[in-house]
């Protein structure tokens, strides 16, 4: 059994972030008889999928999910295929997002870029006064 300390130095994480994952009820690790958190291998096994899950861009509430039907040995191959389906949709999504921004402030970065040739050097930008229609 491991102490918060020690799963903290072997995961590279917080303490704190323990404590959060306890406390939405991600993990659930044993108490000493004076208090102190025990984390068994299986606790590590859960915090390490909890971590790689995680850097895979799924939300807690997601990985919550993945952790329930995992403990009730619900979590299909379907499950899994569905679940990151729906994130590269999001990803997607959020691409097409940022890809409009980017277009949006292009037109914007060209207008600086002819002012930074203006010939008085206290000139005030106005490019990011926009006017509301």
């Amino acid at each position: 059994m491991l102490q918060v300390k020690q799963v903290c130095q072997l995961l590279n994480i917080n303490a704190q972030t323990l404590y959060y994952y306890e406390r939405i009820g991600l993990i659930f690790p044993q108490r000493s008889d004076s208090g102190y958190r025990l984390f068994s291998p299986q606790d590590m096994e859960t915090l390490c999928f909890i971590l790689q899950v995680k850097s895979l861009g799924l939300t807690l509430e997601e990985i919550k999910e993945l952790l329930n039907l995992r403990k009730d040995r619900s979590l299909s191959c379907q499950v899994v295929y569905d679940q990151l389906k729906d994130k590269i949709g999001e990803i997607e999504d959020k691409i097409r997002q940022l890809e409009g921004l980017k277009t949006a402030l292009m037109p914007l970065l060209k207008q600086c870029e002819v002012n930074l040739h203006h010939p008085n050097p206290e000139h005030q930008c106005q490019v990011l006064n926009i006017k509301h229609e």
